[in-house]
């Protein structure tokens, strides 16, 4: 039987700090272009996190790989928080591997491999090779009226997501972006993100697929029975017991193969709300992550700024986007890659015979 718990310790400490003396040498080789000294502002930024990430001075982040980790929450059946029925979860696997959803657009626009994960998705699916199937739990449970998962389930999501990471990085993966499906899970994160910051559940949950005024209430409600139900948990400040308490199996995935990235020096794009929520969680567990994160765009979910301030990040740009699904994610490579291309291909003041200041 797989020790989880001890996996997990395992590869928190194999995650190690950004490379000094790549970041340095891109932020020197940044004062030689020919451009004025911060005129590319976050851009410029970016490339040197990117070179202590990589630990290369001119950073090699392809090819980019979007996994999208797909599961469901039996508050959404039970409680009614949402404004789609259960069984999208698993129709929207099957639109992910036939190409069809928004993701694998902009995924081709990108020129990113683009790999749907049943995690915890509750409906049965062909295992047809389409997607991968990594299925811990079928779908969390409510809640509201009790854990969502075992400690040991829990465990098995986080490292389930780390271990597609280690599978994907044989087929090649030098930028990792990711998204998330599953009908409820604005509203586990809304629960989560409320437990791991100490707010009121008024505070973080937001309309999520865009729910009524009678929804959003129930869902508001659902988030305030799920922190009392779960309140010593809550004030333990364990982010693996609470992620057990209120989360889902798809947010778990993602935090593991945040933490599995780092581990291996790649880049990760984060999503919007719930995939920040996992963000969360996951520089909780192992707070050298935070490094590797770079954050997309900033949602439309009131939650999403609240779990980017805790971490520390800054979204990149505002589309007004509520989708999910590592749309923001994809629309960030070309920027990732942009930072690069700068970086490596820009003329230094010698080499253009351009007079510096």
């Amino acid at each position: 039987m797989t020790d989880y718990r001890k996996a997990l310790t395992a590869l928190v400490g194999s995650v190690g700090p950004l490379d000094e003396a790549a970041a340095k040498a891109a932020a020197d080789r940044q004062l030689q272009l020919t451009k004025p000294t911060g005129s590319l502002g976050r851009l410029e930024e970016l490339s040197v996190q990117l070179a202590g990430i990589t630990g290369k001075a001119i950073p090699d982040i392809e090819p980019p790989v979007i996994l999208v980790f797909a599961g469901d929450h039996g508050v959404a059946s039970a409680r009614g928080v949402s404004a789609y029925p259960p069984e999208v979860t698993a129709q929207m696997v099957l639109n992910y591997a036939a190409g069809g959803a928004v993701v694998c657009v902009l995924a081709r626009q990108a020129g990113a491999r683009v790999a749907a994960v049943d995690i915890g998705v509750m409906s049965e699916l062909p295992q047809n090779g389409t997607y991968i199937h990594r299925r811990v739990k079928s779908g969390a449970d409510d809640w509201t009226k009790g854990p969502a998962m075992s400690e040991e389930e829990a465990l098995a999501a986080l490292m389930a997501g780390a271990d597609i990471v280690a599978e994907q990085a044989t087929k090649g993966l030098g930028l990792l972006a990711l998204g998330e499906m599953g009908i409820g899970n604005t509203a586990t994160s809304s629960a989560l993100l409320a437990a791991l910051l100490g707010l009121a559940a008024e505070d973080v949950t937001g309309r999520g697929t865009g729910v009524d005024d009678a929804g959003y209430q129930r869902k508001i409600a659902a988030v305030k029975e799920g922190l009392a139900l779960h309140a010593d948990v809550v004030r333990s400040g364990d982010p693996v017991a609470i992620l057990a308490a209120l989360g889902g199996l798809e947010i778990a995935g993602m935090s593991g193969a945040m933490i599995a990235a780092a581990s291996r020096r790649v880049p990760v794009i984060v999503d919007g709300f719930i995939c920040s929520v996992s963000a969360l969680i996951a520089v909780r567990i192992c707070p050298a992550v935070r490094e590797y994160l770079i954050p997309s765009h900033r949602s439309e979910e009131c939650g999403q700024r609240l779990a980017l301030e805790a971490i520390g990040l800054k979204p990149y740009f505002d589309m007004q986007m509520r989708l999910g699904e590592g749309s923001g994610a994809a629309l960030a490579i070309p920027i990732v890659r942009s930072s690069v291309a700068v970086l490596r291909e820009t003329a230094t003041f010698a080499e253009a015979s351009v007079s510096d200041r």
